[in-house]
């Protein structure tokens, strides 16, 4: 699966649904109206569409949301997706639903967790996500780290609201041994009006840090999101720069969404629907659908982005 500019689609994003159990001022609003369950594609439907995608090259799945951990189905899902011969099983949460999983997740192959948490501080969090929750999400990350899970820490930066945090969380990366990945705020969905009073370029996050450490440059798989150091307390960060320097040029991901639809882009609304496809149907699908991967940055994005992904 390489298109016409030479990128080869090996990772896909499977999001699993759109609802979500917190409300994130950057994602969604308080009272957001989520897809029914029915128009869910079932575990079954992603098992054969996933096992098809990896016949033609898929190497790397992640499972996201909205919150994957929501759909009551989702042990199902993960012992059907680690039956199939792919490099890494993944997944994005909030890990607020997480601990409970964490024993059953140990014995399936996925082992890797991204992990969203936007502020160390209790009220920001609860400002932030409109939940008071942050015992609950931190204390999920120390047992999954305990139990060997590989973990990395997703945080949106945003101006006047958590970007003084930054050095606090550079010191939490260096006591705790995992990686923080620092996203610049989306001009998607609910952000839109407040876009520009809140965008910090993670030029401006760099800037900010350089007055208290030093960045060693890490080594990066040429597809990957994140642009990765080694600080000089020992802290291991990312940036992740889809607004001030898009990855489009690299880009290896597909996504599918919860009604079992690939697209070929985070902005892109167009896809095709796999749930009935015999698996000789796919290499013509997947040819229409990397045909339509885009090589820079689509400006608008009408969805919000609980509703495509992360």
């Amino acid at each position: 699966m390489v298109d016409k500019h030479g990128r080869r689609m090996r990772k896909l994003r499977i999001s699993l649904l759109d609802a979500c159990n917190l409300r994130c001022l950057y994602c969604m609003p308080e009272s957001p109206v989520f897809m029914p369950q029915k128009d869910w594609a079932s575990a079954k439907d992603l098992l054969h569409i996933t096992r098809n995608l990896v016949a033609l090259g898929i190497e790397e799945i992640r499972l996201t949301g909205g919150e994957p951990l929501m759909r009551r189905d989702f042990v199902e899902i993960v012992d059907a997706l680690s039956t199939l011969p792919v490099k890494t099983l993944g997944l994005t949460t909030n890990a607020l639903l997480l601990a409970p999983y964490l024993s059953m997740l140990q014995h399936t192959q996925l082992q890797q967790l991204n992990i969203s948490l936007d502020s160390l501080d209790a009220k920001n969090f609860k400002r932030i996500t409109r939940r008071d929750a942050l015992g609950t999400v931190t204390d999920a990350i120390h047992t999954a780290k305990a139990l060997g899970f590989t973990i990395k820490i997703n945080t949106v930066v945003m101006k006047g609201v958590n970007d003084h945090e930054l050095p606090a969380f550079v010191a939490w990366s260096a006591v705790h041994d995992i990686p923080v990945r620092f996203l610049e705020v989306m001009n998607i969905g609910v952000m839109k009006s407040q876009f520009r009073e809140r965008f910090l370029s993670a030029f401006d996050m760099k800037a900010m840090l350089k007055a208290d450490y030093r960045f060693s440059k890490l080594n990066d798989v040429v597809d990957s999101t994140s642009r990765n150091f080694r600080v000089s307390n020992g802290a291991k960060i990312g940036f992740i720069t889809s607004e001030s320097s898009p990855f489009c040029t690299g880009c290896s991901r597909l996504r599918l969404t919860p009604k079992g639809q690939i697209r070929p882009c985070l902005f892109m609304q167009e896809g095709i629907d796999l749930k009935s496809l015999a698996p000789e149907d796919y290499p013509k699908a997947l040819a229409t659908i990397i045909a339509m991967k885009p090589v820079g940055r689509i400006p608008h994005q009408p969805q919000p982005m609980y509703q495509i992904g992360g």
